[in-house]
């Protein structure tokens, strides 16, 4: 692979982790407002109110095959800057939806926003791809510091912005949103990349095998019920839980803070992850994540103080990050190199596609059922990836047949933290 020097992929890694921290810092955004200002457009019916994040959730999951195809043609910089555009014109057309009152041109706006977050995903393979091998787990580390950031930059954000256009509320976030895509796309402009050059190893391997019999396999099926489990789970709450903290009588100041609380425990454990997955095993990892997913239903379930909010979020945060690398890491055992791409395109068609109907159910049972009815729809969830678990340890099928084909110890720490 044609990568940089150290010192040239330390200043690629901290130019992509101060990208990240800026143009990123538009998805809490979006995710601490979607909800609300979907309820400020609604009328009585508040059941679509989480549509919007749902909306960006989509946007996500449909921009990331165009968005690979993009860089490819143009390259990484330029796909990355393009992206920056997006991210901006998504901001414009949301601001433009709250002023006129249009609820489904909002959630459409959100879908533009989410597409540009589909090029920020990129951001730490892009950062992998031009490091040396002994430095690519810090490269990816440096910029998932800026996620970080990102979580409170988001938040900050919508505090300081939210009323700037009153008396349209919200719609000062999101022109603000079109600031973070300038400020982004003038970093991303002393990006330096190289392009990684297409390995041997895969194309020497065997011939590939089908889809369906790759997808048959009991440790895929496992892996990705744990992911779809822990994201989708994660998703569902965190949605409804800004709506849910302003029933409760919270300023939206307290629900964006919360959200940055949240977002800030599903990046942070990620500089631990990959060795705690390598000192334990996948399955331990995973049960873990479960269990502190449990753990934010009790705390929600205990009372609806803000420190019950807050508390719990954290733990959501915390949960998914352990259930979702884990989960990765099991799949990444399923598939050889030259399967990857349409192992991983199925993956996150299932993984997404669920996610953003747990966003927009979100709101539908909050609004029928209230917020102990989110919470208490973690347990059955959980419960069932626990058992999945179980069974695959017990069956001895927990242990990977063989290291894929092609690939070498930096490259399964990597997959492992760029999860």
């Amino acid at each position: 692979m044609n990568t940089h020097s150290p010192g040239e992929a330390k200043r690629v890694a901290l130019t992509l982790a101060a990208a990240q921290a800026v143009v990123g810092a538009a998805a809490p955004i979006a995710v601490s407002l979607g909800g609300l200002a979907g309820s400020y457009l609604l009328g009585v019916d508040k059941s679509l109110a989480t549509a919007p994040v749902t909306g960006y959730n989509l946007g996500v999951a449909l921009g990331a095959l165009p968005a690979a195809a993009l860089m490819s043609a143009v390259g990484r910089r330029n796909g990355f800057m393009i992206g920056t555009v997006a991210t901006s014109l998504g901001g414009a057309f949301a601001a433009l939806a709250l002023m006129a009152g249009s609820f489904w041109l909002f959630a459409l706006a959100l879908v533009v926003i989410g597409s540009g977050g589909a090029f920020v995903q990129q951001y730490r393979f892009a950062a992998a791809d031009n490091a040396p091998e002994h430095f690519r787990p810090r490269a990816i580390a440096w910029v998932l510091c800026g996620g970080i950031f990102g979580a409170i930059i988001g938040p900050q954000t919508v505090i300081h912005t939210s009323e700037l256009l009153a008396p349209v509320m919200f719609a000062g976030s999101f022109v603000a949103i079109i600031g973070l895509g300038i400020v982004g796309a003038v970093i991303l402009s002393f990006l330096r990349l190289r392009q990684p050059l297409p390995r041997q190893a895969a194309a020497q391997g065997p011939a590939q095998r089908p889809l369906g019999a790759i997808l048959a396999q009991p440790r895929f099926i496992v892996g990705l019920a744990c992911a779809v489990g822990s994201y989708a789970m994660m998703s569902f709450v965190m949605t409804g839980a800004p709506l849910a903290m302003q029933g409760c009588g919270f300023s939206i100041d307290q629900a964006a803070l919360g959200i940055q609380w949240h977002v800030m425990a599903m990046f942070a454990p990620s500089f631990v992850t990959g060795r705690l997955i390598s000192r334990f095993g996948r399955e331990a990892v995973i049960a873990t994540g479960l269990l502190l997913l449990t753990g934010c239903a009790a705390i929600a379930l205990s009372g609806v103080a803000l420190w019950n909010f807050w508390l719990a979020l954290v733990f959501l945060g915390a949960g998914w990050n352990f259930g979702f690398i884990g989960a990765t890491a099991i799949v990444a055992d399923t598939y050889r190199p030259s399967e990857k791409s349409k192992v991983q395109g199925a993956h996150d068609f299932i993984l997404f596609g669920t996610v953003s109907f747990g966003s927009l159910m979100s709101g539908r049972v909050l609004n029928a059922f209230g917020w102990s009815w989110l919470n208490w729809t973690i347990l059955p969830f959980a419960g069932l990836c626990l058992a999945l678990l179980g069974w695959l340890v017990l069956t001895g099928r927990h242990r990977p047949v063989g290291r894929r084909i092609g690939s070498g110890p930096d490259d399964a720490e990597a997959d492992i933290a760029m999860s």
